[in-house]
């Protein structure tokens, strides 16, 4: 593996520590720039080349971690932090829709993984967020996390369905969900990344296990770059994130992936 290979695996785990907490589908951008320019799948094999892109999402969540990890202790009840009305069981509850139908048509959404679904998905998501920041209160009641009700909780994890469309954004997805139930911007955000934390651990050890014969100790510089890669880009993004969202919300999101279809579609499709 040379030099180049290992500059490949940089640039995606950039580009999947810097789109995977905005709304704009860090699985389209990777997509995206590895089917039209990169071609890892060359190098890897498809199935690998899959792995590769869901197993450089836990250097993301390293980053989630560390960020939240006195929240995330406390819905453990593993330290003094865990006080707070937010638990473990919301965070079961939001995660169920998508576990279950993920787990269930795994093998068809694998199919999904492909440039033309994913310029409908961006289209589509972007509609649900102007949707969402148009007709989403004006005033939200739910102004912290610890308001959230286990109701509340299972309706962003139904939206959070909506994101195993490749190219659709977790985030995109659960936040709109939120804003629309009545969250402000800040808590929809930090309830995604929350329920984040264990749907992409699992889904990443899923695709190991599935992928296990498939995968080369020959190629372990090239995941490992991509993970250290993603973890480090990941931390810059998501306290940047988390200070934009409160105060331009989704629609300039929208903006940029209906402008990102458009350019994808002229020079990919026609």
């Amino acid at each position: 593996m040379g030099l180049f290979d290992l500059i490949k695996a940089i640039i995606l785990g950039f580009i999947e520590g810097m789109t995977e907490f905005a709304p704009v589908s860090s699985t389209g951008h990777l997509i995206i720039v590895d089917d039209m320019w990169l071609k890892t799948n060359i190098l890897l094999g498809d199935t690998a080349a899959i792995t590769f892109k869901i197993v450089i999402q836990l250097g993301s969540i390293l980053a989630v971690f560390l960020v939240f990890w006195k929240r995330l202790f406390s819905l453990l009840g593993l330290s003094k932090f865990a006080t707070s009305h937010l638990n473990l069981l919301h965070v079961v509850i939001g995660l169920l829709p998508a576990t279950v139908l993920g787990l269930t048509f795994k093998d068809f959404i694998d199919k999904l993984f492909k440039i033309e679904t994913v310029i409908v998905a961006l289209i589509i998501g972007a509609v649900l967020m102007m949707f969402a920041d148009k007709f989403g209160p004006k005033k939200p009641k739910i102004v912290s996390l610890d308001q959230i009700t286990y109701k509340q909780a299972f309706m962003v994890g139904l939206m959070q369905c909506l994101s195993l469309w490749p190219g659709f954004s977790r985030s995109g997805a659960t936040i709109s969900g939120g804003v629309l139930l009545g969250m402000n911007h800040r808590v929809a955000a930090d309830f995604t990344f929350i329920m984040a934390v264990p749907i992409m651990i699992g889904a990443s050890s899923v695709s190991i296990i599935k992928s296990w014969d498939y995968l080369s100790f020959d190629y372990l510089g090239f995941y490992t770059a991509g993970f250290i890669s993603s973890f480090a880009f990941s931390l810059i993004s998501i306290r940047f994130f988390l200070k934009l969202i409160s105060q331009i919300k989704l629609t300039p999101f929208a903006i940029y992936r209906i402008i990102l279809a458009i350019v994808l579609a002229y020079f990919y499709i026609v």
